[in-house]
């Protein structure tokens, strides 16, 4: 029998049932596991995702084109093969892709993550013959503090800026770290902006019945007085701009799994670095896998290489393949 699932230069190819998970390219037809622009791209005839991406989707996208939408562990056929969605914890939505056939099962993870966020339906791990896993932060040097401290300092900082009478700006992708944000950040405080970025995912988000995100909008023309030693959430993008600018005095911070690294927050030009990530850190990827009970592994999307040689010392059967995914795209 022919592999499930292959590598491709459209992307990851399922010639038994003739469709692609993520495609690289346009297809006939995409299973996309979450919303992220490197994962969901343009000119696909048919896409079929979970009910909380296909919104985003459309958003993004600009058009409304072929849609399928399921629910978790809803059971879908396709020429024969069996498909199923499943919660990876990475953003609303996002989801690991189970493929059976004959016996053999398949997971494509797409992006994941461990921790419960408060937005995010949480990972749930699929028994699976071959899993294939991410490696965004796959070194022993990527280990997440808890959530519960993490949000505790950003609250702190947003105090400490508010005794100096500065905005405090905190960047983050707009789709899922946004929100995450926003669900832990104390009100209490003062108020709280969203860029326009983000209020528009917010607001496609705000449709679906994710609750607990709606916020205002920056206005275009904000005035000192208005926006006063505020909380504002924008996308890294906004870094170096006018738009920032026009925001002065404040203090900018960054939350990304890329602060854990040394020397990150100069690099970016921030007061704050932050370490918050949407994807498993390294005990998250091990632990996922181990809970698979797959025979076979493939590592993509990061630390590939080092990350496959892991696995192989502990015995199990891993390859790494070329990455085909960039980080998350504003």
């Amino acid at each position: 029998m022919a592999q499930l699932l292959e590598f491709t230069n459209k992307g990851i190819y399922c010639e038994i049932g003739d469709f692609y998970i993520d495609p690289l390219k346009p297809v006939d037809k995409a299973l996309i596991t979450h919303a992220h622009a490197d994962h969901s791209r343009w000119g696909n005839k048919q896409y079929v995702a979970h009910r909380l991406s296909i919104p985003v989707i459309k958003h993004r996208l600009g058009y409304n084109n072929n849609f399928i939408s399921v629910e978790y562990n809803e059971k879908l056929i396709i020429n024969g093969v069996q498909v199923s969605f499943h919660p990876a914890g990475h953003i609303p939505g996002s989801s690991q892709i189970r493929l059976e056939y004959k016996g053999e099962v398949w997971v494509a993870s797409g992006d994941y993550k461990i921790e419960e966020d408060s937005i995010s339906t949480p990972f749930e791990p699929i028994k699976c013959n071959t899993f294939i896993t991410e490696s965004t932060f796959g070194l022993p040097v990527f280990k997440w503090e808890n959530q519960t401290k993490v949000f505790e300092g950003i609250n702190n900082w947003w105090k400490k800026n508010l005794s100096e009478g500065k905005n405090s700006i905190i960047l983050a992708y707009s789709l899922g770290k946004a929100q995450r944000l926003l669900k832990h950040l104390n009100a209490e405080l003062g108020n709280i902006w969203l860029h326009g970025a983000v209020y528009n995912i917010n607001d496609v988000l705000v449709e679906a019945g994710i609750e607990g995100i709606n916020f205002p909008k920056l206005p275009t023309e904000a005035s000192k007085n208005k926006v006063k030693e505020a909380m504002i959430i924008a996308p890294p993008s906004v870094m170096g701009s006018p738009w920032i600018r026009k925001l002065a005095p404040y203090s900018v911070a960054m939350a990304s799994g890329w602060m854990a690294m040394r020397g990150t927050k100069n690099r970016r030009g921030v007061d704050m670095g932050f370490v918050l990530s949407d994807h498993a850190d390294w005990d998250g990827l091990n632990w996922a896998i181990k809970e698979t009970e797959a025979e076979n592994i493939i590592v993509t999307h990061g630390y590939t290489q080092q990350f496959a040689t892991w696995l192989c010392e502990k015995g199990l059967n891993a390859k790494a393949v070329e990455n085909m995914y960039n980080d998350e795209n504003e």
